[in-house]
């Protein structure tokens, strides 16, 4: 008999299992079970945090097994994946897959599950040489335009932290994604707790495991390989890709069933392609913008855990409003983090934030963003869209230029900042608090020249966030420019029942640069729903 229940402890309580066991019994109590003369056994289904009411208390939900211990400790998580070798298919059936992020990956293990074989197109460098192109952006203020936070192995989530967190529950499969990067070797904490969260020093770890896998499994990478080209048909089928090494130049063409397209949000190239031989299938949407916002991580622990700190871990934080017709809300809240730079070229600076595995830095940080509709585009931009091939490019255009701006008004990677009371009463900050960028900040009137529609609402949603959060708009509390990159201005548009991209059969864009998912998991889950699609229409 399996029962499911949910008790509620003190975090000094968490760990003790004699008050665990009282309290589940007391739970089986209540349900007329009793536990004298049975066998109990409880597992850990999900943890959550409660502060509200001024007192912290943890949430504890099991799976509780009466006699059936063998259950009980088996693994609920056996994988599906079939070698390539052994698939029937194997020797006819391939499928590109552009782009190692979630949506890439997952998505070839789930074709592996149909004997087919993904060839994974990555323009950016596998995780080792990957993470030396990281550092020295903050070193040398020196960027690899192809290997960054944003391209590379695992896509841009790999350096940046790691959450797993998602409220997509009706896309897919959220246990089973969870569960996969587990059985990679992610923490066995990401099962249970209500806000899961791998680490950006583990992630690169899992993240080769995956791929591992996937070539040991009959399964292709080509690195280093930037798609400069789609090989369409007369009949706009996506045939395959052409694609150019990025240290040699040399070009070749990739053929498949089927391509899929998991380039990420930042993947500009792809954009401006689709909108010179496809315009009809992109178009614009809803983004937001705004900055960074950090402080140090005892004050935002004060202020969720009132007063209470010890021995828990660092706090996050939700914050949401509307001024003037628009949302401002935090996004990518990483407690006990760090602000890093996020630019993908030279020419922008772009920041974003991280958090180890322990979550124990000495700050916390996350992006404070506006809403940013297609109708919120200055018409300049909507002109040379048009020039381009589609005016659903022109909040790409936009989110350029302000990274650009944003260059303009720093130093090499230094990133231009001010602190908050300051931003809000419109005088520049005579010196910046110790913060945790490594490139460096400078400061700067961001009242000043961030786009009005951004700075004033930004303005006012602090001051409401301060009513919510009392003590959160303090001088203390640093503003770094510019956060640009939490979704895709664009969409590329796809057919709801096939998946393929309307005006290119045999193209499945998926993932956050689609436009159709936003984070890890939501991503992971839009690359499995297109490989199913394929690889059920394959079989026919």
């Amino acid at each position: 008999m399996k029962r499911e229940i949910t008790i509620t402890v003190l975090p000094e309580e968490e760990k003790n299992q004699k008050i665990i066991k009282n309290l589940v019994e007391k739970a089986l109590a209540r349900e007329n079970i009793s536990s004298k003369g049975h066998k109990i056994f409880w597992k850990l289904e999900k943890k959550s945090i409660d502060a509200r009411h001024g007192k912290v208390k943890f949430h504890l939900r099991y799976n509780v097994f009466i006699d059936e211990e063998e259950k009980a400790l088996e693994n609920d998580f056996i994988p599906k994946w079939k070698k390539v070798s052994e698939g029937e298919n194997r020797k006819h059936k391939s499928v590109i897959i552009v782009g190692s992020g979630p949506a890439g990956l997952f998505s070839a293990l789930k074709l592996l599950e149909y004997g087919i074989k993904p060839l994974v197109i990555e323009q950016g460098e596998e995780t080792r040489k990957r993470s030396q192109d990281i550092a020295e952006i903050s070193t040398q203020g020196k960027i690899n335009s192809y290997s960054n936070y944003c391209f590379g192995e695992g896509g841009a989530g790999t350096f940046s932290d790691g959450k797993l967190y998602t409220r997509s529950n009706k896309r897919g499969n959220i246990p089973e994604i969870l569960q996969i990067f587990n059985y990679f070797g992610a923490d066995k904490k990401i099962l249970t707790d209500a806000h899961p969260h791998i680490g950006t020093e583990k992630l690169p770890g899992v993240i080769n495991n995956i791929r591992d896998f996937i070539k040991d499994s009959g399964g292709e990478f080509y690195f280093n390989s930037e798609v400069v080209d789609f090989l369409v048909n007369k009949n706009k089928e996506v045939l395959g890709v052409k694609i150019k090494n990025t240290q040699n130049g040399e070009e070749k063409e990739l053929t498949g069933e089927a391509v899929i397209l998991g380039s990420g949000h930042s993947a500009y190239g792809i954009y401006s392609k689709l909108a010179e031989i496809s315009p009809s299938s992109l178009e614009a949407k809803t983004f937001a913008m705004g900055v960074r916002v950090e402080h140090k991580r005892s004050l935002i622990d004060s202020i969720q855990f009132h007063g209470q700190t010890e021995s828990l871990e660092a706090a996050e934080y939700h914050l949401t409003t509307q001024v003037e017709e628009r949302g401002v809300y935090s996004f990518c809240m990483c407690p006990g983090g760090f602000v890093v730079p996020s630019s993908s070229c030279d020419d922008e600076i772009v920041v974003n934030g991280m958090s180890a595995s322990g979550r124990n830095s000495q700050w916390s940080n996350a992006a404070i963003v506006v809403e940013t509709r297609p109708e919120d585009i200055p018409q300049g931009f909507v002109e040379k869209a048009e020039k381009m091939g589609s005016r659903a490019i022109a909040g790409l255009l936009y989110r350029k230029y302000i990274e650009q701006l944003t260059k303009n008004q720093g130093e090499g990677q230094k990133a231009p900042a001010q602190r908050m009371t300051d931003f809000i009463d419109g005088r520049k900050s005579e010196n910046l608090p110790e913060n945790s960028y490594t490139p460096g900040t400078i400061s700067s009137r961001l009242d000043l020249w961030l786009p009005e529609a951004i700075s004033s609402r930004l303005k006012e949603a602090f001051k409401a966030f301060n009513k919510m959060m009392k003590g959160y708009l303090c001088p203390d509390a640093l503003l770094i420019a510019s956060e640009t990159r939490t979704s895709t201005p664009v969409r590329i548009v796809r057919d709801k029942e096939s998946r393929e991209c309307i005006g290119l059969k045999k193209l499945y864009p998926v993932g956050e640069g689609s436009g159709y998912a936003g984070g890890i998991v939501s991503s992971a889950m839009d690359g499995v729903k297109s490989a199913e699609v394929i690889a059920e229409k394959l079989k026919k």
